[in-house]
């Protein structure tokens, strides 16, 4: 058997977690329900819920689904919503009823809405009413049925201010309305096992479409598991306090910040527009938080601001980040600020999302991602298959509880995204020290990370090649000191065509939600292309 270096690193950590703990996320998060009945769970807008309000709540929601919609177990539901307290209610409910959650960014395109939600089989979504107006675009080419409206003051008692619902969508229902039907009625309890799909998170892919990562109740509660496994000195239950300022609809904030934390009575508090960075760290103060997770580019925003260093960062055990690179300058910056540096993990939305972090013993910023959780087997291989020596470079291969079953009714991409014997291929380039510590060193993929979202140059290209005047394009990631990477394009020109920078972005726009539109175009002559074709983007990066 192949020897696992970096369990020699791990010190208390233990080796393995029992994945089959609990039977699913609700009998988790239920009894964190009843444990910690009257502390408060989440703070938003100045308003707080107890867990025994989101448990009433829930219940009520979960209740309409299956009274009003009919709602069986396995059916997907897609969730349009910024960090509104209505988003862990729905999630909840939606669990509750044994159906699968679609986690869907509310500021996508009509383009990837429609995808999503058709790939997806969705009849019903929740959605943020100022997202209304992309639902209409493409309703009605859709199987939706229902439509639930949701606004900032939802679940909350308080009626706060919130874009109207478009006009072109003839019937909704608001949030608050299907909690008072769902109030009169009884839900319905479901068995639920681990290995029912619990979310299906979309990621992007070669073809340039996005592909739904089915996630099990069980690659959730192995993930929560082995969290709590590497982090204990930061999971003590019923004391902490965490702000929750990266998007719920990412794997990261919703397996660390919602169900790790959830599951052991934290104080959360919702920001539901990190860009409103006076409100933002308003809420920091407020809170004085013992755990914060984040993006590099949403701490380099904070260390700009300078009210940070009015925040009581007293009480802050762990600074967490993930989704893309942090960068050393900035983990330098937050620690010169705060007294914590940021320690850094890796992973991906198919492993549910953490594979890697760096340990409790960890003092420092070092640049790496980790070691590998406990009952995670990562092996990096080169082009034929075979491991490489320590300190060599090779595609990160993972096995664990927390990796996907595979993607949602994709069998040729199940078939290219696991190696014959059952390790999934991320698609990433790293390198193991001697103590087992993992570095991220580039990608096999020509994807590009920007404040942490995935780009695919598929997608991309494929938008930026229907405008007018544009012959062929390709784009790669450019380094960018303020979201990690930026879109650069390169675009040659039809004959005679007199397109302009300003209109290739415009066109990018309509079609793209905003951190994939390049923010850099260069018009060029050719592009650079092998014998078979296929353009060599690993050219352009060398250019750009």
């Amino acid at each position: 058997m192949r020897e696992k270096h970096w369990l020699k690193s791990y010190c208390e950590t233990p080796a393995e977690i029992n994945a089959d703990r609990y039977g699913s996320v609700m009998e988790l998060l239920e009894g964190a329900m009843q444990r910690y009945a009257e502390k408060p769970a989440f703070r938003s807008f100045g308003q707080t819920l107890s867990y025994a309000d989101v448990d009433r709540l829930s219940a009520a929601f979960c209740a309409y689904l299956q009274h009003e919609l009919h709602v069986k177990k396995g059916d997907r539901i897609a969730v349009m919503s910024p960090n509104f307290a209505a988003f862990p209610v729905a999630f909840l409910s939606v669990a509750r009823a044994g159906a699968v959650q679609v986690n869907v960014n509310p500021l996508y395109t009509p383009r990837e809405l429609e995808h999503q939600l058709n790939d997806a089989g969705c009849q019903t979504i929740v959605i943020f009413s100022g997202s209304t107006p992309v639902l209409a675009e493409i309703i009605g080419k859709t199987a939706i049925k229902t439509v639930i409206t949701v606004s900032p003051g939802d679940a909350l008692g308080v009626a706060l201010p919130s874009p109207p619902v478009d006009a072109r969508l003839q019937a909704y229902v608001p949030f608050v309305q299907a909690l008072d039907l769902g109030r009169e009625l009884k839900r319905v309890s479901v068995a639920l096992s681990g290995a029912d799909p619990l979310f299906l998170q979309y990621t992007g892919g070669t073809t340039g479409l996005s592909k739904g990562a089915t996630l099990s109740h069980r690659n959730l509660v192995a993930n929560t598991e082995q969290f709590k496994a590497m982090m204990p000195g930061a999971i003590r239950p019923g004391e902490e306090v965490i702000v929750t300022a990266i998007p719920l609809y990412h794997i990261f904030a919703l397996m660390v910040n919602f169900v790790t934390y959830f599951s052991v009575g934290a104080d959360n508090w919702l920001v539901a527009n990190p860009r409103d960075m006076d409100a933002f760290v308003g809420v920091l103060k407020a809170a004085r938080p013992t755990v914060f997770m984040g993006v590099n580019t949403l701490y380099a925003g904070l260390t700009m601001h300078p009210g940070l260093k009015e925040v009581d960062w007293s009480r802050l055990r762990l600074a967490g980040g993930g989704g893309s690179a942090v960068v050393g300058v900035v983990s330098d910056r937050w620690k010169a600020i705060t007294g914590t540096f940021i320690r850094e993990g890796y992973g991906l939305s198919e492993t549910s999302p953490v594979l890697s972090f760096n340990p409790v013993f960890i003092s420092d910023f070092n640049g790496t991602t980790g070691l590998p959780l406990p009952s995670t087997d990562i092996r990096l291989l080169d082009d034929t298959g075979r491991d490489v020596p320590v300190g060599e470079a090779g595609e990160v291969c993972a096995k664990g509880p927390q990796v996907m079953s595979g993607y949602w009714e994709k069998p040729e991409a199940n078939a290219a995204a696991f190696t014959d014997d059952g390790y999934f291929r991320t698609g990433d380039v790293g390198v193991f020290d001697a103590q087992g510590f993992l570095k991220i060193v580039d990608r096999k993929k020509d994807m590009v990370i920007v404040s942490g979202f995935n780009v695919y140059p598929n997608d991309v290209e494929a938008v930026a090649s229907a405008c007018p005047g544009v012959a062929e394009c390709a784009c790669v990631g450019v380094p960018d000191e303020k979201t990690g990477e930026a879109v650069k394009l390169f675009v040659v020109k039809m004959p005679g065509a007199t397109v302009t920078e300003a209109e290739v972005v415009a066109h990018c726009r309509t079609g793209m939600t905003a951190y994939k539109v390049p923010k850099l175009v260069r018009f060029v002559d050719t592009l650079p292309k092998s014998a078979v074709g296929k353009i060599l983007r690993r050219e352009l990066r060398d250019v750009a």
